[in-house]
C-alpha cells in the first residue's frame, strides 16, 4: 500500500510505502475487546474499612438457658451492646442498625482489569491501525475530510511545529478543517445530567509521531485532537468508544516505528 506524504504547509511531497500493519484485516471484535481492556485499567478499586460497623461489643444472647439471655425481655432479639450490670445497650453490628455494617459493601479486592493476551492485543492494535486507512470506516465514525486517500501522512517538518495555530493551519491545508470545527460543538449527554457532566465533545483527529517533539505539546490544546508517540499507541486512542476508524495523521518517523510492530 502507498500513500501521499505532505509537508507542513499541506503540499504533497511524494508517495511512501505503508507498513504491513495497514494491510491487516479489520477485526472489529478484537478491537472492541482491546479497547474495553484499556478502559478497565482506568478503574479505581474502592471499598470501605474491613471491620467497619463490627468493632463493637454487641452480640446476640438469645438462648434461654444462657446467663443474661435476651429472650423474654420484650426487646428485639438482635445483637445488643454489652453494658455493665447485665444491661442491654443499642442494637449494633447488623446492616439495619444505626452505625451497623453494610449489607453488601464494595470489595476492594475485586478484579476490575480485563486482561488481553499480548499477541491478541497486538493483532487488535494492527487491526485498528488498518481501519484508519479505510475511508468507509472513517466516514462511518462521522469524520469530515476532503482527502480522497487515507491515511494522511506528514513529513519530518511537521514534528517541528510548536504552536497550536500552526498545527490547525497544517490540518486545514490537508482538508480536515471541517472535522476540527465539528469537535468544537458539544452534544448533550442522554439521561440525567448532574454536576456539570451533561456535555460530550466529539473526538476529532489523532496525531501519531515517532518520538517526543514540540508537536505533541502544541496539538493538545486543539479541541478533539489527541497527540501520542507511536510507541505509546493504544487501541482506545485509535478506536474511541470501541468504534474503529478514527481520522489519524501519521508523521514519517511514526511509520518507521509502526513497521517494527
Amino acid at each position: 500500500m502507498k500513500a501521499s506524504m505532505y509537508s507542513a504547509d499541506g503540499k504533497a511531497v511524494r508517495e511512501v510505502e505503508l507498513p504491513a500493519a495497514f494491510a491487516e484485516q479489520v477485526r472489529e471484535d478484537l478491537i472492541k475487546r482491546a479497547v474495553l481492556s484499556d478502559y478497565s485499567y482506568e478503574f479505581q478499586p474502592k471499598g470501605n474499612y474491613k471491620w467497619a460497623g463490627m468493632e463493637t461489643s454487641a452480640r446476640y444472647r438469645g438462648r434461654k438457658e444462657d446467663y443474661g439471655s435476651i429472650k423474654n425481655h420484650g426487646i428485639a432479639m438482635l445483637p445488643h451492646e454489652v453494658l455493665p450490670k447485665g444491661k442491654f445497650g443499642k442494637v449494633k453490628r447488623i446492616p439495619s442498625a444505626v452505625k451497623g455494617r453494610r449489607a453488601h459493601p464494595p470489595n476492594p479486592g475485586k478484579i476490575l482489569i480485563e486482561r488481553v493476551n499480548k499477541k491478541e492485543y497486538a493483532k487488535a492494535l494492527r487491526s485498528a491501525i488498518a481501519a484508519t486507512a479505510s475511508i468507509s470506516f472513517v466516514k462511518k465514525r462521522g469524520h469530515k475530510f476532503e482527502s480522497k486517500s487515507l491515511p494522511i501522512i506528514f513529513d519530518a517538518s511537521f514534528e517541528k511545529v510548536s504552536k497550536a495555530k500552526d498545527v490547525v493551519k497544517a490540518l486545514n491545508a490537508v482538508g480536515i478543517g471541517a472535522d476540527l470545527e465539528r469537535a468544537k460543538k458539544p452534544k448533550l449527554r442522554s439521561g440525567i445530567r448532574a454536576r456539570g457532566g451533561g456535555k460530550v465533545y466529539p473526538r476529532s483527529a489523532l496525531i501519531v509521531t515517532g518520538a517526543d517533539s514540540p508537536l505533541l505539546r502544541a496539538a493538545r490544546n486543539i479541541a478533539g485532537v489527541d497527540a501520542v508517540r507511536a510507541g505509546s499507541l493504544k487501541a482506545k486512542l485509535l478506536a474511541p468508544g470501541a468504534h474503529c476508524g478514527r481520522l489519524t495523521i501519521y508523521t514519517e518517523s511514526a511509520l518507521g516505528e509502526i513497521s517494527k510492530m
